[in-house]
């Protein structure tokens, strides 16, 4: 009677779409569960799905070849592209502070761990796809497995060469990938003791170090004192002072209660009280040069003008400049700062608008109501899911990847794959706000879920798929000798990197262990060092080097491949 459920859960060589799709969710369901038991602060978190996937696999388990390959690729792409929209706007604007230095460090760790792969690939006569794996798991780097796959099927079809030719580097990836993860987090550990850091003298270095670039904008109040500024707009104050980056939402002459919205004429009187939004630093040059900082709670008051926050919604305001949508002359509503992907930054007139973006708007309620009706501020449209710029830009995502480029000597043209491609795509557009009718714009709760599924995709197929054969693989190839080979690739350049981050360039240890998991891709060594060491900030560094060090391990993967498989 129940036949047809013992079918479904039953090991076969050639299962039908429905037994495939069981062990697909199987895989991903359970490896969830493990993933969130604890070892200590260490958990498996997503990637424990991949060993379920394996155990599964090497119980006999398996998927439709087609589905199998598909599931892998679709579940690489919505990853990295999540990892791109998420990041992008971060990676950009560290270049103007110290990211330079952190990517210089991130890519410099990736070479180096391929130099050590192709000395082990020559001295120890392994393979180079089986070596190419090794690395991808000692360094916990998915998307650079995901192309090492690609570049291997797209050789064997150029070349007609059999399916079985080459090893499946997933069995390698799997076996190191446990060094990856806990390599990393012993080496944080390791480097701690071992620089005697003190972590309250590292925060107030960092934040001494950060005062000057501080990039958190905030509003505070001024009494005009100065006689030098008294009967002057405020236009000619900032011209003379040659003061920039500030904005003055509101003004209140001395003895009233009356607060209104200048403009740059508005003229300044004295004991004039001033609310000013901008840096921190550049408000106390401003103070410094207009007066002193006030007390008065009467401009604070919201009882003719209100400060209300109205997000971009409509089309029409997308990609104009605020000189363009000129809120102050048409509707006396002034924007004072602009909220993209968590960044605050300062409205400007020059600043151009993309949908999602959040204003911080002051002044009449009327007026800001009319506002709304241009801007858009519809919070259920910024709920739905735009399916025509996500898939537009994987679209475009996909094609970049596919673009051939010709090197000599290579086997077959060298591509960015369905890792690289994508993820490009993805900052690009996360950058510029757009392309076309495709917009960047994906609330956080969409980001997570598409990273969290397209990595159980990708780990789920690649494990089953990997499980066949793993303990067999694993005894002919001497797996302990693999993991003793993946030691080399995990600690050498990590170590490393320690050392000439801390002596040369004198990084603060928070910054520097955000940089080492960035640099091995691991958001589990993320995870543990923010729960460590009691701090966010190793956030900002891994962000920074992530995008680019993902792109280096690809193009790596691939370029071992393609030089040296045979």
């Amino acid at each position: 009677m129940f036949e047809w459920f013992r079918f479904l859960f039953t090991p076969t060589d050639e299962p039908e779409m429905t037994q495939s799709l069981i062990v697909l969710f199987m895989a991903i369901s359970v490896g969830f569960f493990v993933g969130k038991i604890k070892f200590g602060n260490i958990s498996l978190g997503v990637s424990a799905v991949m060993f379920v996937g394996l155990f599964l696999g090497h119980l006999g388990f398996t998927m439709n070849s087609e589905l199998i390959q598909f599931v892998r690729e679709f579940g690489l792409i919505l990853f990295v592209y999540g990892i791109g929209i998420q990041v992008g706007p971060t990676f950009f604007s560290s270049f103007k502070k110290e990211g330079l230095v952190f990517n210089a460090l991130g890519v410099g760790t990736v070479f180096l761990g391929g130099i050590i792969t192709y000395i082990i690939h020559l001295l120890a006569n392994i393979k180079i796809e089986n070596a190419v794996g090794l690395m991808s798991g000692s360094v916990t780097n998915t998307p650079g497995l995901g192309a090492a796959k690609s570049t291997l099927i797209e050789i064997q079809k150029q070349l007609n060469l059999p399916s079985d030719h080459f090893s499946d580097p997933a069995i390698a990836y799997a076996i190191t990938y446990p060094i990856g993860v806990f390599g990393i987090i012993l080496l944080i550990i390791l480097s701690k003791s071992f620089l005697k850091i003190d972590l309250a003298k590292e925060e107030v270095l960092l934040q001494e170090k950060n005062k000057d670039s501080e990039n958190k904008i905030v509003r505070q109040k001024c009494r005009v004192t100065n006689p030098e500024v008294f009967g002057k707009t405020i236009k000619q104050v900032l011209k003379e002072f040659n003061i920039k980056d500030v904005i003055i939402s509101r003004q209140k002459h001395s003895g009233t209660i009356v607060v209104y919205s200048p403009s740059l004429d508005a003229v300044i009187d004295t004991k004039d009280v001033l609310m000013v939004v901008a840096k921190q630093k550049d408000i106390t040059n401003f103070i410094d040069c207009v007066g002193k900082v006030s007390t008065d709670l009467f401009i604070e008051s919201e009882d003719d003008l209100t400060t209300k926050i109205i997000s971009v919604t409509q089309k029409t305001a997308t990609h104009k400049t605020l000189a363009q949508l000129d809120l102050y002359n048409q509707y006396d509503v002034k924007v004072t700062r602009v909220i993209r992907s968590g960044l605050e930054i300062l409205a400007q007139p020059s600043l151009e608008l993309f949908y999602g973006d959040t204003l911080m708007v002051f002044g009449n309620r009327q007026a800001i109501a009319e506002v709304e009706k241009i801007v858009g501020n519809s919070k259920k449209i910024l709920l739905e899911p735009d399916f025509l710029s996500l898939f537009g830009g994987l679209i475009f995502g996909v094609i970049i990847g596919s673009i051939p480029i010709m090197i000599p000597s290579l086997p077959v043209p060298l591509k960015l794959g369905l890792a690289a491609g994508p993820l490009l795509a993805a900052l690009f557009i996360s950058r510029y706000g757009g392309v076309g009718v495709i917009h960047s714009y994906i609330n956080n709760g969409a980001i997570h879920f598409m990273k969290d599924f397209g990595i159980c995709l990708f780990f789920a197929a690649v494990g089953i798929k990997a499980g066949h054969g793993f303990y067999d693989s694993f005894i002919e190839n001497n797996g302990w000798m693999w993991i003793y080979y993946g030691c080399y690739i995990t600690f050498i350049p990590l170590t490393l990197l320690v050392l000439i981050s801390r002596f040369v360039f004198k990084l603060n240890f928070y910054q520097m262990v955000g940089i080492m998991s960035g640099s091995y891709t691991d958001p589990a060594a993320l995870a543990f060092s923010t729960k460590y060491l009691d701090s966010d900030i190793p956030n900002q560094s891994y962000a920074t080097v992530y995008p680019l060090v993902t792109i280096s391990r690809i193009l790596v993967a691939q370029l071992l491949i393609l030089l040296f498989a045979s």
